[in-house]
């Protein structure tokens, strides 16, 4: 039977203007509960007010972006189960996740199969993105991360002998050492002392007993805020006076809150400042506030969960689709893409080469120091 000319018409419009109606399905894991919950909360308040301003802005391809969001709790294995529901059950078509490179690790194979592309705002670890060709960063890589602090240590803090105090059981902490380790002793230095803890401990005293003996320079912590704070303590405690330094897991509110007056005269590295008067940074910022609160600054984990959304709709948009495949593809292509972090350019490796902002602790508040291109 030959249907109306009338009614193929009336059916055509129709469905296009459900297809406009349709959403594009944006899937987030990160952890927003649990030990650490500021890399979560401050990542997902830039993701979400991202994807207000793109909305607000008409959205991608004549449709808005709806966000899903999973709590992974910071517990090991939830990222994982995290993944495989926002893929399987809301049927996103590209996730965002995670801060920390452990729980990325775990995601990145479930996205790769699924052939779902994955963005992750802020894991260094090298390993993250070799999990596979759909499996991206929009931030620097450890081996930068490490290199920067190295000469740091050398160049600015004049240290010549140091000790390091790394997790065992954090991926990220592992990486950074090794990579640390690598150009200091390179450039002449001496790791005089390597002393290491696992995840959730509390009492560092006889770790830093033995850095103290070894009569150090300096003492490099690349571990997560929590540990960085009550090993700076202890430190004090134990009349150890020499600065302690570290990388992008220091970042959280939290970090002071612990650590108080033992931070000061400590530093580490980081993606982004609220400090630096750049226009773009301090244009986000408030905006950011007027989103969030007055009190409330964005960090680096909420300017990297800003500009990996719209790393992924520039793609998106680029693509002209948000077919697997094809999106995979234009976010490879990613050049000179402007953000608050910094010019994003993906590399072969689906990385991303970006500057670092050194911060210092100085009176019980964070200073932005300096910024180091890659």
């Amino acid at each position: 039977m030959k249907l109306p000319a009338r009614f193929l018409l009336a059916l055509a419009a129709a469905t296009a203007a459900l297809t406009a109606q349709e959403t594009i399905k944006i899937g987030e894991y990160a952890s927003l509960t649990g030990k650490e919950a500021s890399f979560g909360q401050q990542s997902h308040k830039g993701l979400t007010l991202a994807i207000e301003e793109i909305n607000a802005a008409g959205g991608a391809l004549g449709r808005k972006l709806e966000l899903f969001t999973e709590d992974n709790q910071t517990k090991p294995g939830e990222s994982a189960t995290a993944a495989k529901k926002l893929i399987s059950r809301n049927k996103v078509v590209a996730l965002i996740g995670e801060v920390a490179s452990g729980r990325s690790l775990e995601a990145a194979p479930i996205a790769q199969a699924a052939k779902i592309p994955m963005i992750a705002p802020a894991a260094t670890n090298p390993k993250v993105t070799q999990t596979g060709n759909y499996i991206f960063r929009v931030c620097f890589i450890d081996p930068f991360q490490g290199t920067v602090m190295a000469k740091f240590a050398q160049n600015d803090l004049k240290a010549k002998r140091v000790a390091i105090l790394s997790s065992v059981s954090n991926a990220y902490s592992v990486g950074l050492a090794k990579f640390f380790k690598e150009t200091f002793v390179a450039n002449g230095g001496l790791v005089v002392s390597e002393k290491n803890f696992s995840e959730g401990d509390k009492d560092f005293r006889a770790q830093l007993t033995a850095v103290k003996a070894a009569n150090v320079d300096a003492i490099f912590v690349p571990s997560y805020y929590t540990e960085a704070a009550l090993i700076a303590r202890q430190a004090r405690d134990l009349g150890l006076t020499v600065p302690l330094f570290g990388g992008d897991g220091w970042v959280a509110d939290q970090l002071l809150e612990i650590g108080g007056d033992a931070l000061n005269g400590c530093y580490y590295s980081t993606h982004f400042s609220p400090e630096n008067q750049e226009p773009v940074v301090q244009a986000f910022v408030k905006k950011f506030k007027a989103r969030w609160g007055a009190n409330e600054n964005p960090d680096a984990f909420a300017a990297l969960g800003y500009d990996a959304a719209f790393v992924l709709v520039d793609a998106i948009k680029r693509a002209g689709t948000t077919d697997g495949p094809k999106l995979r593809d234009a976010l490879a292509a990613t050049k000179n893409f402007a953000g608050v972090t910094g010019v994003t350019n993906i590399d072969a490796n689906r990385d991303a080469s970006k500057p670092a902002a050194i911060i210092a602790i100085k009176g019980g508040k964070l200073e932005f120091l300096k910024t180091v291109a890659p």
